[in-house]
């Protein structure tokens, strides 16, 4: 018995580990469709802030949760909406992606207040964050790799003295998307294959 039980531990880590490859594959070819078509992500990302809302809407009149949750809810919506202004050009510092994660984070200690003070099936829980404060937060997540090849179309100043906007954009050359992160961890974790000559 001692023997199946270091098994099983074993076959537990390995779970994971696929786990683990599986999500950072799904989540390295949504970052790729993002960046790839980033009128049809604008779309999808619109439609699920819509959805959301609806389902923020729905709550109050059917549930009786308390109404600052869902008010910080629907708060957080409005700065993603805000935040869609600009897609794929999402600056993180300003005042809509700040407001967004504030919320975002106040209305996660909100609904883990509530959720531990009241019983609520699991099950019950798991759809409220994941449709109510995941859903969207992880699209703009995903979605921030778009920015990365998209060609600056106004003449901005703030990379250098030089009036050409080619040219500053591609002598900054800093990607900092989430597609970025997976390449770089793929060139330097996964050993480079070379191909045969015959």
């Amino acid at each position: 018995m001692g023997f199946l039980y270091i098994l099983s531990w074993i076959s537990l880590a390995i779970q994971i580990a696929f786990i683990t490859l599986s999500i950072v594959a799904g989540l390295y070819y949504l970052a790729e469709l993002a960046e790839e078509y980033t009128t049809s992500a604008r779309r999808v990302i619109l439609f699920m802030i819509s959805f959301t809302i609806f389902v923020y809407i729905l709550l109050i009149l059917f549930e009786d949760f308390p109404w600052t949750m869902m008010l910080c809810g629907l708060g957080a919506q409005v700065f993603h909406l805000s935040i869609m202004n600009s897609f794929p050009f999402i600056r993180l510092l300003s005042v809509p992606f700040i407001g967004s994660v504030c919320m975002l984070i106040v209305n996660h200690l909100q609904a883990f207040y509530y959720f531990t003070s009241y019983y609520v099936p699991f099950t019950q829980v798991l759809a409220y964050f994941t449709i109510c404060m995941w859903i969207v937060p992880f699209a703009l997540f995903v979605s921030l790799s778009a920015n990365d090849n998209v060609l600056p179309t106004v003449n901005d100043n703030r990379f250098g003295s030089s009036p050409d906007v080619v040219t500053n954009y591609f002598a900054r050359n800093k990607k900092q998307g989430l597609l970025s992160l997976f390449n770089y961890m793929k060139d330097t974790l996964l050993p480079a294959r070379s191909k045969k000559s015959f």
